[in-house]
């Protein structure tokens, strides 16, 4: 039988600091927030765009455009189960992809929850452009936990969280859970 261990990386403290500083670094490298656009990608990374828009309007007195993203049909993994390439999946369930501004040649910053793979990146990248060119596009990420397939890195990160391939992060927000936490599930204590 297998125990994981779960253990606590961020409390709902250590990520309304960690949202606050990543507002502030947006804002400093643009000063001129008219042309910036936060895009969540679902389903937790609309409430941490949502909590960054909060912050950056608290320090600038700005209310940046706030979008959403689905990528269910820009995955390419999209009708696979996961950990198998042979058995087709349910069909995925897929959210609405809204944008409060012009998609054309704005300042989008992506925003997700964790940054694993890059797929999920490249995915939302993919959507974007079925909307308009942006002049540029960034991403801000509440934790970046490292083993990377595809080469993106992430311009704004809460927190790097180094892991091991059998661990799992999970962040809990209270939009989306009740709850604001980052956990980290497995590794030692596991048993093969």
């Amino acid at each position: 039988m297998s125990s994981q261990r779960t253990r606590t990386l961020l409390d709902a403290d250590q990520i309304s600091r960690t949202l606050a500083r990543i507002g502030s670094e947006i804002v400093e490298r643009h000063p001129d927030l008219t042309n910036v656009h936060l895009v969540g990608i679902r389903s937790r990374g609309v409430p941490i765009a949502e909590r960054i828009r909060d912050r950056i309007k608290d320090t600038t007195g700005v209310e940046v455009p706030v979008g959403a993203v689905d990528i269910s049909f820009y995955r390419d993994d999209v009708g696979l189960r996961a950990g198998t390439e042979d058995r087709i999946a349910d069909h995925p369930v897929v959210g609405e992809t809204v944008f409060d501004a012009p998609v054309e040649g704005a300042t989008i910053v992506l925003v997700d929850d964790v940054l694993y793979t890059g797929r999920t990146v490249r995915a939302a990248i993919d959507a974007v452009f079925d909307y308009g060119r942006p002049a540029c596009v960034q991403l801000a990420v509440l934790a970046d936990r490292g083993h990377r397939e595809l080469p993106f890195r992430a311009d704004f990160v809460g927190k790097n969280l180094p892991t091991q391939a059998g661990e799992h992060v999970r962040v809990r927000l209270m939009e989306t859970d009740g709850v604001d936490e980052v956990v980290l599930i497995g590794g030692e204590g596991d048993e093969a």
